[in-house]
């Protein structure tokens, strides 16, 4: 996704678009990744990871040739859905094919490699897009997706094994009633709630700093990406320190330290722009602590509410990744039309309130949890 952030402002030249319009195509990607991933996990325990992952690379793949081959903006949003119920096969499996190889601790530690690798494409990818923007226009970044799409079809038809071979059958029926048992714990939903308001604010900052960096500090698509490394920078260096010190620490105390530094970067950001002082520098080394809180909270939160109901963990993983990436849906659509339209249109200020939104309710999702696991007596957030 990352990698076609700084084509955003050329392309509303391109299709004629409006900030709103082409925020929808983020938008449109984000719901179908929601609702997609809710269904690829039960099916690959009926059918096995392989073929749904086949089925998924093939799906990723003619999504992003639609990408090249847009003519309007209605023809690009639906594309990349098409692009997005495909490309979440490999969100939602591959972490359960590291947990059909190696035992729990073992996957654990692989999944905690596994997310430092994927956060290296966030880091990189604005920048590599900002290039191949430069040089090929806004097609250019749907080329590389598209050569990486051909290989790792590739890949899952000729290298990669089946690795489930216990098949279970599941039925509607009995998702519904894992899903319906896991709304009924409010424990689980303050461990939800804790990590999605954390990343509406990441998806706050996608959907709004592009515009702002193209329309008010006049960066090129090449300077964009580069100052998009930040944030990814710092949600590796997150991710690295809670790896190291979660167990030590404790889910509730890292989860109040990651919120507590978004906060500082959405307030260093609302002072430079309250004193019109709003630079390059000034917008984006700040979302480093974004990134970096981020990085910290998350894990704990993903990992309180899988372990909530150790017998739905799959169920959990899956519902609690769904309601993020609607919650970065609606962000960015949010965003986009603050941007656009009403009393906050053409300035920061949008961006920064929802941002402010998102950190705020997260800090008081993790403050509930230490509320309701003292008054159930429970250890959980310690």
């Amino acid at each position: 996704m990352q990698i076609y952030l700084p084509s955003l402002a050329g392309m509303m030249l391109v299709f004629s678009a409006t900030a709103g319009e082409i925020q929808l195509s983020m938008s449109a990607f984000f719901i179908a990744v929601a609702v997609f991933q809710l269904f690829w996990g039960p099916l690959s325990d009926q059918f096995g990871r392989r073929p749904v992952i086949i089925l998924g690379s093939v799906l990723f793949v003619i999504g992003t040739v639609f990408c090249l081959f847009a003519q309007s903006i209605e023809a690009l949003i639906a594309a990349r859905v098409i692009q997005a119920a495909g490309g979440c096969t490999g969100l939602v499996l591959g972490r359960a094919i590291l947990r059909d190889l190696y035992s729990p601790k073992q996957a654990a530690s692989m999944i905690g490699y596994v997310t430092m690798g994927m956060a290296v494409m966030p880091t990189v990818g604005p920048a590599i897009g900002g290039l191949l923007d430069h040089y090929y226009g806004w097609q250019g970044g749907f080329m590389l997706l598209l050569v990486f799409g051909v290989a790792t079809l590739w890949a899952s038809v000729f290298l990669l094994p089946e690795t489930h071979m216990n098949r279970n059958e599941v039925g509607g029926r009995q998702i519904l009633r894992a899903y319906a048992t896991l709304c009924r714990e409010p424990l689980y939903w303050c461990y939800t709630l804790t990590a999605a308001f954390s990343a509406l604010a990441y998806f706050a900052y996608l959907g709004g700093a592009p515009f702002i960096a193209a329309d008010l500090l006049s960066l090129s698509a090449g300077e964009m990406g580069f100052y998009f490394m930040f944030v990814a920078l710092g949600y590796i260096a997150g991710n690295f320190i809670s790896g190291r010190y979660s167990e030590r620490v404790g889910l509730f105390r890292m989860m109040l330290a990651g919120t507590l530094i978004a906060i500082v970067c959405v307030a260093v950001i609302a002072g430079f722009t309250y004193f019109d002082a709003l630079s390059a520098p000034s917008l984006f080394l700040p979302m480093f602590l974004l990134g970096l809180g981020n990085g910290i909270c998350l894990p704990s939160a993903l990992s309180g509410a899988a372990s909530v109901r150790p017998e739905l963990t799959g169920a959990a993983s899956g519902m609690t990744a769904s309601f993020q990436v609607s919650m970065g849906a609606i962000a960015g659509s949010l965003v986009a039309s603050l941007y656009a339209h009403g009393i906050l249109a053409g300035s920061p200020w949008g961006m920064i309130l929802v941002m402010g939104v998102g950190v705020g309710f997260s800090l008081i999702a993790a403050l509930t949890i230490r509320f309701y696991t003292a008054r159930s007596g429970m250890v959980a957030a310690e």
